[in-house]
């Protein structure tokens, strides 16, 4: 099973930006890869996703601020995020899976392996 490590995290004041990246132990040429994040005491959310073409869809909160992108040569996905907002902040984490619905692509139950997370805090 593909194993998946965050990092990129960190502090930064509004209107900042930040790159996350995920680096994957095999190849993720196969695999719909996302981005979640979870605020404290709220829900896990869907942030951006990319399907096997690398066709990529956004939650609406951070569409035209958020890019997400994969490397299938690095075997690591990416997540440049821009015009950072204190609603921003939340544990961010990098999913893969397969064979994902376009429709689904943003819901938590369609992943089946998760790294560990990395904080981006805004303020």
């Amino acid at each position: 099973q593909v194993q998946l490590v965050e990092s990129g995290g960190g502090s930064v004041q509004a209107g900042g930006s930040l790159r996350l990246a995920c680096a994957a132990s095999e190849n993720v040429s196969k695999y719909y890869m996302a981005w979640f994040r979870q605020a404290t005491g709220k829900e896990r959310e869907g942030v951006a996703a990319i399907d096997s073409t690398g066709s990529p869809t956004y939650t609406y909160s951070v569409k035209d601020r958020f890019t997400i992108s994969k490397d299938n040569v690095k075997n690591t996905l990416y997540l440049q995020m821009n015009s950072l907002e204190p609603e921003d902040t939340a544990m961010y984490y990098c999913a893969a899976g397969r064979a994902i619905a376009w429709g689904e692509l943003l819901r938590p139950g369609r992943y089946t392996t998760w790294g560990q997370g990395t904080q981006v805090t805004v303020s």
